[in-house]
């Protein structure tokens, strides 16, 4: 169970809570949670919302490159 740390940290620098950022994203504070701890995998659309939220690239997130800007627009 891998646990995605990275949105948790963008969620709190941003001061938000759980069920805040679960309320922008249009789900549960529950799913939300899920996600956070690994329980469940971030769906690829849910995935893509956070990482345009933040302005950060879904590498980013999942923590495949330390990079945070996300590659440009073609």
């Amino acid at each position: 169970m891998k646990k995605y740390q990275r949105i948790r940290n963008l969620r709190e620098d941003s001061d938000l809570n759980q069920t805040q950022f679960a309320k922008i994203l249009g789900m549960s504070q529950t799913g939300y949670s899920k996600y956070e701890t690994g329980e469940n995998d971030i769906p690829t659309e849910i995935l893509c919302k956070i990482a345009d939220y933040y302005n950060v690239s879904t590498d980013y997130l999942l923590e495949r490159t330390n990079q945070k800007k996300p590659y440009p627009h073609k």
